[in-house]
């Protein structure tokens, strides 16, 4: 009975977690259309169309390691509503760089936004496979709260190639209302957060213990491979959708195919669709299908749907269903290589979760140090974008994906190979 109260008790910050996550999808997700304005806006390279992007993760270098902190010392919910509080100015910084028509402003808040999206991370990634209980049950409630994040992922594309529709010079201000809508749900969550109550399962025993501790997450060698594996993750998650839209507006135009940023924000959208869909599927079989088999099956589908992707001609198309600028859905022929990348969101969409969960299994008391490290790597989100639009820039764009391929290749070797615990002997309570 009493058991039976306490897991009812934990709906309300399972929902609020799940809140979370959506709100970090929301924010990043602006960064991949802002690339497609900057770089019209701005004539920048599509290096510099990445900057945005860059701007958005390098933060998780900055201050994963002290979300860390911010949780042993204040709690997950005062870290929360820190996050929010900088969210919310991260994205009137950008909102305020359309006024100005300032490139430099706009990074400058992406930057801040950033902090935000890092220190939800280091907050809901580890409430969420607590709250699941660990194991295949946290892995299907981090996969039930990624399906959530990727909806929120798949508006904001639509939503920003809606607003700047067929605009031959689009800029930043048209991006407004995409902005008024992320500060407002800020501004609500914030306050919804204030109000809730928020299960603290590691803040005690951290305040009590940790004067002199000899081991850390460091100490645990599947968690320093699985952290490697997070950077290379979030770099491909977001280098994949990313360059495709850069992509679509500028070589398949070159070959004669008219993709205005409605259809092309489609597109992308249809990515995070597929992801939300993939980690639909992922929380349903979660409990039931190891973090391991999960991980190494959709690497090796995914990197095959790259490597085909390369190799196939431009010239050869497909039908893809899309948004028009009405808002109706119409068919759009995009090149079938685009429609190989799109359909890997089907794959990267329970990465993340099968990493983590991974990565984590058997720290214990380290756990939440281990997810502040974590939330630094995520800047590979940033790095990887950023070399891949180097590439793209001297040897064209379906070969940067090459940059993802390797990527790919290692998250396959991490889960066989690097995933397993070396180091049950270190002492977890």
């Amino acid at each position: 009975m009493s058991q039976s109260q306490e897991k009812k008790s934990y709906l309300l910050p399972i929902i609020m977690m799940i809140a979370l996550f959506s709100m970090i999808s929301f924010v990043a997700g602006l960064s991949t259309p802002m690339g497609t304005i900057v770089k019209d806006q701005f004539g920048a390279s599509n290096f510099m169309s990445q900057l945005g992007i860059f701007a958005n993760f390098i933060a998780y270098a900055v201050m994963g390691i002290p979300s860390g902190l911010m949780i042993r010392k204040y709690g997950y919910k005062t870290t929360a509503l820190a996050a929010v509080a900088v969210g919310f100015i991260g994205v009137s910084i950008q909102f305020l760089s359309g006024q100005v028509g300032s490139f430099y402003v706009y990074l400058a808040g992406a930057f801040v936004a950033g902090f935000s999206m890092c220190m939800l991370n280091a907050v809901v990634n580890p409430m969420l496979n607590t709250l699941g209980g660990g194991g295949k049950k946290g892995n299907a409630l981090l996969q039930l709260g990624g399906s959530v994040n990727s909806l929120s992922a798949t508006i904001v594309p639509v939503l920003v190639g809606y607003l700047i529709g067929n605009a031959l010079k689009p800029s930043i201000s048209d991006a407004s209302p995409a902005m008024f809508i992320a500060m407002g749900i800020f501004a609500v969550v914030f306050v919804v957060l204030y109000f809730v109550q928020i299960p603290e399962p590691h803040l005690e025993p951290v305040v009590e213990s940790k004067i002199k501790d000899k081991y850390s997450p460091m100490s645990f060698r599947h968690f320093i491979l699985g952290a490697v594996a997070i950077f290379v993750y979030v770099g491909v998650e977001v280098g994949i959708q990313s360059i495709v839209q850069v992509f679509m507006t500028t070589e398949v135009a070159k070959g004669g195919l008219a993709m205005n940023k409605t259809i092309t924000g489609s597109v992308v959208g249809t990515y995070w669709f597929l992801m939300m869909i993939g980690r639909l599927v992922g929380a349903s079989i979660g409990g039931k299908v190891s973090s391991k088999a999960m991980l190494s099956t959709v690497t090796t589908i995914g990197l095959t749907l790259v490597l085909i992707a390369i190799f196939t001609p431009t010239t050869t198309t497909v039908g893809m269903p899309v948004f028009q600028e009405d808002i109706s859905f119409g068919i759009a022929q995009v090149p079938l290589s685009i429609m190989l990348l799109i359909l890997c969101g089907l794959c990267t969409s329970v990465m993340w979760g099968s990493i983590f969960n991974l990565a984590v299994e058997g720290l214990g008391k380290y756990t939440a140090m281990a997810s502040g490290i974590f939330m630094a790597m995520v800047c590979g989100g940033g790095v990887l974008p950023a070399i891949q639009g180097l590439v793209a820039d001297n040897v064209g764009f379906l070969n940067s994906y090459f940059v993802i391929a390797i990527g790919l290749a290692y998250m396959l070797f991490y889960a066989l190979v690097g995933s397993k615990n070396v180091n049950k002997d270190i002492p977890v309570e």
